[in-house]
């Protein structure tokens, strides 16, 4: 179970560093409207725990982000419009970084460094000298490199959250998607994450690709 007290403290921690002046609003009113959104009812993989998985991977990474608080924000706004029956939540969520954040007194060019990054997270492939890029992203598929149980977890929440699309449309979604993360050329692009992930990432997405099968027995 997540702590939302301690998350509302990490938001701070986001925040303050990428605000503009002194006098501002209260900051916590932004984490908890956040935390409301990432608390849906519709959510089963989009949680606020993988909010803090990605926030816990960033720590991990910060060495090589080029603005921390930044990739911090954009954590925090990723899957913030997460509405697994529609599209385009990614640009959903940037668009709600673009509104919410000059308001809680961020600039505008760090507002649009966060708004960029929440929109990468659509491919996941950041340029080679996208540091920023580069952590949020590893931080957001690190959990492709879990262990064999909490990967099966997350794949069966994944399978929870799109609960309402037919087996057969849903295993060649999830397979393309699949098959799209095994094409690039590395998942992670950060020196931490090609050592400690890559190989086990690999591992789990050609194991679960080879479950998707049609010719796959049937699970237990």
């Amino acid at each position: 179970m997540a702590d939302l007290d301690d998350l509302r403290a990490r938001w701070l921690r986001a925040l303050l560093p990428a605000r503009d002046g002194a006098c501002l609003p209260e900051p916590y009113r932004y984490a908890d409207a956040l935390l409301r959104r990432w608390s849906e009812p519709q959510r089963r993989y989009h949680t606020v725990e993988h909010l803090t998985a990605v926030l816990d991977h960033i720590d991990t990474l910060q060495e090589y982000a080029d603005d921390l608080a930044v990739v911090r924000l954009a954590a925090w706004f990723h899957d913030a419009v997460h509405l697994p029956e529609r599209s385009a939540n990614e640009e959903r969520s940037a668009r709600l970084a673009e509104r919410a954040l000059p308001e809680a007194g961020v600039g505008p060019e760090k507002t649009a460094e966060v708004a960029r990054l929440v929109r990468l997270t659509v491919t996941h492939d950041p340029a080679g000298d996208d540091r920023n890029g580069q952590v949020l992203c590893d931080a957001d598929l690190a959990v492709l490199a879990a262990p064999p149980a909490a990967y099966a977890a997350y794949t069966a929440a994944v399978r929870q959250e799109y609960h309402f699309v037919p087996d057969d449309a849903f295993r060649a979604g999830r397979a393309a998607v699949l098959r799209q993360l095994l094409g690039l050329p590395s998942l992670f692009r950060t020196p931490y994450g090609r050592r400690a992930w890559e190989a086990t990432a690999r591992y789990n997405l050609a194991g679960e690709l080879e479950m998707l099968s049609p010719d796959a027995p049937p699970a237990p």
